[in-house]
């Protein structure tokens, strides 16, 4: 009577092990619905959620570090033509994005529209020096001038640059090369980001997400339209993707990201590099290949951003992008800083770049189960182009067609450790509280069944023998 209550018993502890481990394998799929379903709530732009507060202000400072370069032999470049000699100075740090959007306004179609306010406030504790610092470079004018008025017009340049005692480089404060000054060529404010306080970029109207979770934080249209007018190519005129600040959630690594930045007037795609930890988090880091600016050579799809044959060798320079359609003519080239993946002939026309992968390519740390981008680096060099002349004095030295560095900027953010916190509290350690529970009645049901059912073995056997005895 007694082994038939023990074996009872070990056949019943082996049913509630079975019964526990399907409990915890049931929980797998009910779990990860629960996940799923929270994730996809909260990602959704409207007013209550994580997303929605989030989006409206960024809760993390976002940096602008700026470097200037400093031209070394403006002389010898003016009398000999030799070959501009520049040294990078910096940086000068100010903060942005820190005015929340405005106009936000929800529409019908699960969309949202809005304007992006622009500002920098320099931030001195973070800067080599002050924005009185003086750096010699580019005269913005003329070079502007010298691509903007056609050539039978030059020997008017060359009577307004002689009147204005101007030259083909200058030195200004910091301050000035930024934000803009008084030119008495053009008779205008001139500057590399004038004008910026006050002005606002957009409108945008991105998707919800509140009918397709997927399609969440995409860009509808820019400025009220679905396809960019810069490039005269509905390939290169698409506007694809986010803005970069998030993504849909449950991100697929073997998927590129698609991001729109209006700073170089065109979509880009990043692909996954690696894992990291960010303060506990896992994160993905993507990275953009080094295809998005190639030439059309090697990249084909690249033919419709070439826009000048003669200041890019036919279209077979790599690492620039002209952006001069989007720029009201003006002779902006973008690249990655030190014309990082760019072409050996633009770091042998300009001395004293040193390109870097690490300190120079742009990056994304997105948190693959919300999408959201808790650190970023958008890395950016703004340069000029300028060319030989035949009428222009401070041109008839010059050899061939150059581009010359101006400044890149390096525009950064990362969550701090509050929010880290608040991320993992809310988020990341449900995910793996409900993780550590299926796992933990799985392994605990199959354990006690294994041991019900190797007892119920061996005493089975003992009473054989016993039996047989």
């Amino acid at each position: 009577m007694g082994c038939c209550n023990i074996r009872c018993g070990l056949i019943a502890g082996a049913v509630f092990g079975v019964a526990v481990a399907i409990l915890g394998g049931i929980l797998i799929p009910v779990g990860n619905s629960i996940i799923q379903g929270t994730v996809e709530k909260e990602a959704v732009i409207e007013q209550g959620t994580t997303a929605y507060d989030n989006w409206v202000s960024t809760g993390a400072f976002v940096y602008r570090q700026l470097w200037l370069f400093d031209l070394k032999n403006p002389i010898e470049v003016l009398q000999y033509g030799a070959r501009p000699v520049v040294v990078e100075k910096g940086p000068y740090t100010y903060k942005i994005r820190y005015l929340p959007k405005e106009n936000i306004t929800f529409n019908p179609n699960h969309t949202v529209s809005f304007l992006l306010p622009n500002g920098a406030i320099f931030e001195p504790s973070m800067s080599v020096g002050t924005e009185d610092d003086n750096v010699t470079s580019l005269n913005l004018a003329v070079a502007g001038a010298y691509s903007m008025v056609p050539q039978v017009f030059h020997h008017v340049l060359e009577t307004l640059i002689n009147k204005n005692k101007a030259s083909l480089f200058q030195r200004r404060t910091v301050k000035e090369l930024l934000w803009g000054y008084s030119d008495p060529i053009l008779n205008a404010t001139v500057g590399l980001f004038a004008p910026y306080n006050g002005t606002y970029d957009g409108y945008y109207n991105v998707y919800s997400g509140k009918d397709d979770i997927s399609k969440v934080s995409t860009i509808d249209r820019w400025r009220g339209e679905r396809s960019l007018h810069f490039w005269d190519d509905p390939y290169c005129d698409m506007i694809n993707g986010t803005d970069a600040s998030s993504f849909a959630p449950f991100i697929d690594k073997k998927k590129p990201l698609y991001f729109f930045s209006s700073d170089i007037c065109r979509s880009v795609s990043a692909s996954f590099e690696q894992s990291m930890d960010l303060k506990g988090i896992e994160v993905y880091r993507y990275t953009l290949l080094q295809s998005t600016l190639a030439s059309p050579t090697v990249n084909p799809d690249n033919r419709c951003f070439c826009r000048n044959f003669k200041s890019t060798k036919n279209c077979t320079m790599a690492g620039v992008l002209d952006i001069s359609s989007c720029q009201d003519g003006r002779p902006i080239y973008i690249s990655l800083p030190h014309f990082l993946y760019g072409s050996p002939s633009l770091r042998e026309d300009v001395l004293g770049l040193n390109p870097s992968e690490v300190h120079h390519n742009t990056f994304l740390d997105v948190e693959p189960t919300t999408g959201f981008t808790l650190r970023f680096a958008k890395r950016i060099q703004v340069n000029m182009m300028y060319g030989p002349s035949k009428v222009i004095t401070v041109l008839k030295k010059v050899k061939d067609y150059t581009i010359f560095p101006l400044v890149w900027l390096n525009e950064t953010a990362a969550l701090d450790d509050e929010t880290a916190d608040m991320f993992k509290e809310e988020l990341i350690s449900r995910i793996q509280m409900l993780g550590i529970l299926q796992k933990a009645l799985l392994g605990t049901g199959l354990a006690i069944f294994v041991l019900c059912l190797i007892s119920y073995c061996v005493i089975r056997r003992s009473n054989n023998q016993v039996k047989v005895a």
